[in-house]
């Protein structure tokens, strides 16, 4: 639910394809993709020379070795230790931990385990990031380490990217870490527990939005209300965070849906605790646990206040049930 862009959640700003006009949407940290991008070839799984690896193995900074001679000039995919969870479809959520290096400059660039650095989240094969990262994921399992070498095509193309350091033309090796893979058309499952009854109870559909029905003759609430129907295990929300969330939200006043992730292509990433959405989702979101559904009934102070939003009308309270999937 964001507060500035419409109902639908979009992807946080460093995963939008960069322009070459542009320098807001790109990151030192971040593999975005060119505005202009070349014909990928296909990925092999070696070709000589290759780099090799040093230091740890899965989740830690990798050390990469260049070797004698030039880059092949393919696109090589190599899989250096397979992980045992599910396998990455196109459209999962992927989380991917990565070290990287210029094979043209020997120069190492930014990494997600370097200080201040995080995984990147991206939804694999939708294009977001340059191929190296977008492509190289899908069919290969969670746990597992990649090792890749992305000539200009998979890579920054002939533009480079000033930002990382990686020149025009530059052949880049990543390693990657596949931390974690969320399904699109993920739900959270188990036996949920029931808000109170001056609540709006909820009804799970399995693979479709829950139903929401506000209590009959019950006036909405002038402040934010919480209840967790899943109490999930995992990590606990923090601020600056981007979650990965499936959601739907009513109107209190007659329990119309007025927007829903299932309705507009599953599961969704956002910001949390940073003003990028309505102040009642940082509020009721930050400090839930990964794999929690959440209630939250919205009043229009902490959501679209006189203004309305789109199809919530002004001064609307607003139901929200909410799966945290991941969070990063």
């Amino acid at each position: 639910m964001r507060r500035t862009a419409g109902l639908l959640l979009t992807l946080p700003l460093l995963l939008v394809v960069a322009c070459s006009s542009s320098t807001k949407a790109t990151s030192p940290a971040t593999p975005t993709a060119s505005s202009v991008a070349p014909t990928v070839p296909a990925p092999v799984t070696e070709a000589a020379p290759m780099p090799t690896l040093s230091g740890g193995g899965f989740g830690s900074k990798a050390t990469i070795t260049i070797p004698e001679g030039a880059p092949s000039g393919q696109f090589v995919v190599n899989t250096v230790s397979e992980g045992e969870r599910s396998t990455v479809n196109k459209g999962d959520w992927v989380t991917v931990n990565y070290t990287a290096k210029d094979w043209t400059t020997g120069k190492d660039l930014p990494s997600s385990y370097d200080a201040g650095g995080k995984p990147q989240l991206y939804q694999a094969g939708a294009g977001q990031l340059v191929p190296a990262f977008d492509q190289s994921v899908i069919g290969k399992k969670v746990g597992s380490r990649l090792l890749v070498v992305a000539p200009p095509a998979a890579a920054f193309g002939s533009q480079g990217n000033a930002e990382l350091g990686v020149g025009p033309g530059d052949t880049v090796v990543f390693v990657l870490d596949i931390m974690e893979s969320v399904p699109a058309d993920s739900t959270l499952s188990g036996t949920m527990t029931q808000p109170p009854p001056t609540l709006p109870q909820v009804k799970d559909n399995g693979k479709a939005a829950p139903t929401i029905t506000i209590p009959p003759g019950q006036a909405p609430p002038t402040d934010l209300q919480q209840a967790v129907l899943i109490k999930g295990e995992g990590k606990q929300v923090k601020a600056g965070q981007t979650l990965v969330v499936q959601y739907t939200g009513v109107l209190w006043s007659n329990g119309q849906q007025f927007d829903s992730s299932w309705s507009h292509g599953g599961a969704q990433a956002l910001q949390i605790g940073t003003g990028s959405v309505i102040e009642g989702w940082d509020k009721g979101l930050v400090s839930q646990t990964v794999g929690s559904r959440v209630e939250l009934v919205v009043p229009p102070a902490l959501a679209y206040k006189e203004q309305g939003k789109d199809a919530v009308p002004p001064n609307a309270t607003l139901v929200f049930v909410i799966d945290i999937l991941e969070a990063v």
